[in-house]
């Protein structure tokens, strides 16, 4: 198993980083909140997960170990793939999915895209008791960052389309936590201002979409 990736960052999509290791550019699909540690040309550290397929060899990145193994454990649930899980933490940090569980909230897990009430239901069933109480992680070690703002926009609006929104409601959701966005002298964390992002998707989808 390919535990980890370490070395520059050589290239960045909406939603992969390439790493360059040992003479090889490795892509590594990623959250938008790992994406948005990265930089061009920055050394980077990044925990992973190798998923084989029958057709497939796909490695995910995350910022920190605890995500990786959180990534992992969500997917012992039945009808949970890697897209699900990894959907899971671009809109949750693994304390947050880890309190979700512990307290039954159903309505932080419909937040993500593509769970259900039924889906979310069953999922507090399977997973009560699978990640941990709360603050139970060890710090572990994050991605490397170098300074200067992210480019919020392009990343939050890549993230919602790469969770199945259409172009013009990210454009939209984009625009709607941009204040937001600007209260934080404009470097915003990316997963923050994708969850109200979602919260705003969601309450229209409610009223009608």
């Amino acid at each position: 198993m390919i535990a980890s990736v370490n070395g520059p960052v050589a290239a960045l999509t909406p939603d992969a980083a390439v790493v360059e290791v040992g003479g090889l550019g490795i892509q590594v699909l990623c959250t938008p909140g790992t994406l948005a540690g990265l930089r061009m040309g920055e050394p980077a550290r990044l925990a992973t997960s190798l998923v084989v397929r029958e057709d497939s060899l796909t490695l995910y990145g995350f910022a920190t170990d605890d995500e990786r193994q959180v990534f992992e454990l969500l997917q012992t649930a039945s009808g949970v793939g890697p897209r699900v899980a990894r959907a899971m933490l671009a809109v949750h940090q693994p304390d947050a999915l880890r309190r979700a569980f512990a307290t039954g909230d159903e309505k932080a897990l419909t937040a993500v895209p593509g769970i259900g009430k039924k889906g979310a239901q069953k999922l507090l069933l399977e997973l009560k008791d699978r990640l941990g109480a709360p603050g139970s992680a060890p710090e572990l070690g994050a991605t490397a960052v170098s300074s200067g703002p992210p480019p919020w926009r392009e990343q939050l609006h890549a993230a919602l389309v790469g969770l199945g929104y259409q172009p013009r409601e990210a454009d939209d959701a984009v625009e709607g936590v941009a204040p937001q966005a600007e209260a934080g002298g404009g470097d915003a964390a990316v997963p923050a201002l994708l969850k109200s992002a979602l919260q705003s998707l969601n309450s229209r989808k409610g009223g009608g979409r």
